[in-house]
């Protein structure tokens, strides 16, 4: 399925693809942009392997991670992928500490989950440490609910929800 790319009041999201390998390698390569998320940061050949994973799943779901740019620069990523933890369907997102603070995170993660149900996904989760405030408030900003917590490594982990009922 081919997915369009999505326009908000400041930014373009467009599918993630190979031609953004350099742009999604720097980014998972920061600590700052991927120091919370699952697995930490990322080298080149496991940023290869996620751009496989997740043009993969967009092929199988209809949705998948989108770059975010402002004004044509990188400033993250979002979208839902499958979780490795077999929980479903997740939203992510993670943009760059220059670009935090201007609400990007929460525009850009609002239209890939408004997406997300629109391509026929009823259920998507997303995970977010206890202590990662932003995230959290992202998260609950754009509708999403606490359904369950559990330990991970000695960090309280909170696992939000948006369910749609009825949408086929």
């Amino acid at each position: 399925m081919k997915l369009n790319a999505i326009r908000t009041a400041r930014l373009v999201l467009e599918p993630v693809s190979w031609r953004d390998m350099d742009d999604i390698a720097r980014l998972k390569s920061d600590g700052g942009a991927f120091g919370m998320m699952l697995g930490g940061v990322r080298n080149r050949q496991q940023a290869e392997e996620e751009m496989a994973a997740d043009i993969s799943c967009r092929a199988r779901h209809g949705s998948g991670i989108f770059t975010i740019r402002e004004n044509g620069r990188l400033v993250g990523i979002t979208g839902v992928h499958e979780r490795p933890d077999g929980r479903g369907m997740a939203l992510r997102f993670a943009i760059y500490p220059w670009a935090a603070g201007r609400g990007l995170a929460r525009e850009a993660a609002a239209a890939a989950l408004r997406q997300a149900h629109a391509a026929g996904i009823h259920r998507v989760i997303a995970i977010a440490r206890e202590t990662n405030i932003a995230s959290r408030k992202v998260l609950g900003g754009i509708g999403m609910r606490v359904c369950d917590r559990f330990d991970r490594d000695g960090q309280e982990m909170l696992v939000f929800e948006s369910e749609v009922t009825g949408a086929d």
